[in-house]
């Protein structure tokens, strides 16, 4: 995790949503390949990923990226509520892989 960033999310969702965060972590930490169900590149964004978590009809989103190849760096995160990711976050996304590659 890089500063706060995902902390400030995680902390604010319900036990069942860090539950299955956490059990998402999981099979992105032990997975050789991993689905695109779970983590998923976001073309035209430099090696920004999102993270892709489901509970019910709740959709939420983290952002990261790779650093050394196998090292992932949590950054932003958020709930989806359109079909589309917002703009907005996905230029958080980018300011924070910036702010940590300086």
């Amino acid at each position: 995790m890089y500063k706060d960033y995902f902390n400030d999310f995680y902390n604010k969702q319900k036990q069942k949503v860090k539950d299955k965060i956490i059990w998402t972590f999981r099979i992105i930490e032990t997975q050789k390949q991993v689905p695109e169900d779970y983590l998923k590149h976001m073309e035209g964004t430099g090696g920004l990923y999102e993270i892709r978590v489901q509970l019910g009809g709740d959709i939420f989103r983290i952002f990261c990226f790779f650093d050394a190849e196998k090292i992932i760096v949590l950054a932003n995160g958020f709930q989806k509520k359109t079909q589309k990711t917002p703009k907005s976050e996905i230029e958080k996304a980018l300011k924070i892989k910036k702010e940590y590659e300086r």
